[in-house]
């Protein structure tokens, strides 16, 4: 125990970015739209994210260098710089979701405005940065509360609206509806983040750790899996919670199948269009045909558990209070990422309240003009969070691809080099990932117009040139293994 608790820590940190605002909207928009079909997504996609943390750990604790360093001793110059501007891009846009993510929740809480939330958020985590001043292990154990603060609100909701054994665990077997297609795509750009590797490999790169003992080595990489694997167990347990409980509550089979949806059922407001198609909400009363988000998601559950058991303010609180502190705790990690990829990839060493400031300054601009532009319309600000996923989904392969590369490296990892099976397992996930982001595009773009398939062709080349030129190395040694099959 006492060398686990050496190895125990980043792991709860790196957990966080599959618990921030954007993953919790993917979470609620999953279960209100397509029920728990995509139950067995969130779990490979969790396995998914399991196996890209652990290799980028190994090789921080194999190398002593983390991700981004790597990127910049082993690639080329240009390459290394393009991979930095693509990373910066994706905290940028996690930021954004974690800044207005919280700005919704003080608007619950406290009635703020949105643009005043998100002006709190972005000032108010310099507040929590002073805690990692008082050291690694201060700041490990304020995230150990933060979700076990997320773990009790979204369990509570969940025990409000249980749902039927049947339905749940069918969630599971893996099949996929016509109207969730969209919805399963999206969910791999939302759950794994890029960003959250480097982030990890940075903060394994801070473990004491004798790299020169091949035994110590091994050791501290066994530790590493057993603390990610906890960690992510931890996140799964609470996201599988939201799932369904916007599942058991929103959930019909009429607004999934509409032909501008999927939608959710949603308990009628006062606002509610009298157009709207009707449907039979999971608590057997009359609703409608809605969208819904992070924005209406309190005020829905308020409405909904009101009329099944008189919970309805205490479900819009703890739904609020989840989102808080996945909002604050993602804020930070978001920050300490950035830190190791300018660090990494420009040995750029700055303060990390200059850091901060320095990302604030850039995200804050874009999350104000979002939360003032999209106060009075809730479904735009959904759209504008489904867009970022995607611009996570679409850089998630400049951080995976990397890590893969490194990993079945020879020199720079020696003897634990992956092995043949793993390698093959591990591109061939790097694989799916690149194909479902095609999609994304080719579906989140579909025009009429010329110039935007145009600009979606464009887009593709030049995402197929950077991909190839990330692991040329790798198909070189392909076609050369493949060539050695065939004589």
């Amino acid at each position: 125990w006492k060398s686990f608790a050496a190895y125990a820590g980043p792991g709860w940190l790196m957990s966080l970015a599959y618990l921030d605002p954007g993953n919790l909207e993917s979470d609620l928009q999953s279960g209100a739209f397509t029920g728990y079909s995509l139950l067995w997504v969130l779990l490979l996609c969790t396995l998914a994210g399991l196996i890209l943390q652990i290799l980028s750990a190994r090789l921080a604790m194999v190398t002593g260098r983390d991700l981004a360093e790597t990127c910049r001793a082993e690639y080329p110059r240009p390459l290394s710089l393009l991979l930095w501007i693509m990373t910066e891009l994706a905290i940028i846009g996690a930021d954004i979701q974690e800044v207005v993510g919280t700005g919704i929740a003080l608007r619950v809480l406290f009635g703020w405005p949105l643009w005043v939330g998100s002006l709190a958020t972005g000032a108010d985590t310099f507040t929590f940065l002073m805690i990692h001043y008082l050291g690694k292990r201060f700041l490990e154990a304020f995230i150990f509360i933060l979700i076990m603060l997320l773990m009790i609100c979204y369990c509570l909701n969940f025990f409000f609206m249980p749902p039927s054994p049947g339905p749940f665990f069918h969630g599971f077997l893996f099949e996929c509806h016509d109207y969730a297609v969209l919805q399963l795509v999206g969910t791999v750009g939302a759950v794994i983040m890029p960003h959250n590797l480097y982030l990890h490999s940075g903060i394994c790169k801070e473990r004491a750790c004798n790299r020169s003992d091949h035994e110590h080595v091994k050791q501290a990489n066994k530790y590493s899996a057993v603390d990610s694997a906890v960690a992510l167990a931890i996140s799964f347990l609470i996201n599988t919670a939201l799932v369904s409980t916007f599942a058991a509550g929103f959930f019909s089979l009429t607004c999934a199948k509409l032909e501008d949806g999927p939608l959710a059922c949603l308990p009628p407001s006062g606002d509610s269009d009298s157009e709207s198609i009707s449907c039979i909400t999971g608590t057997g009363s009359q609703g409608v045909c809605s969208d819904i988000g992070l924005a209406d998601a309190g005020d829905t559950l308020k409405r909904l558990f009101g009329a099944f058991g008189g919970h309805g303010e205490m479900g819009r609180t703890l739904f609020a209070l989840g989102l808080l502190a996945a909002g604050q705790a993602s804020t930070m990690t978001g920050t300490m990422a950035g830190q190791f990829v300018m660090e990494g990839f420009l040995e750029w060493r700055i303060p990390l309240w200059l850091r901060t400031l320095i990302t604030r300054l850039i995200s804050l601009g874009p999350a104000v003009a979002i939360a003032v532009y999209t106060s009075s319309s809730p479904n735009l600000n959904n759209k504008v969070d489904q867009w970022i996923n995607v611009l996570q989904s679409v850089q998630l392969p400049f951080a995976l691809l990397p890590v893969l590369h490194f990993n079945s490296d020879a020199e720079l990892m020696g003897k634990f080099r992956l092995t043949r099976i793993f390698r093959f397992v591990c591109w061939m996930l790097a694989l799916v990932v690149i194909v479902t982001n095609i999609y994304l595009v080719a579906q989140y773009a579909q025009s009429d117009k010329t110039w935007i398939r145009v600009a979606v062709t464009v887009f593709f080349l030049v995402y197929a040139i950077l991909i190839t030129c990330t692991i040329w190395r790798d198909i070189q040694q392909m076609f050369l293994f493949c060539r050695s099959l065939s004589r």
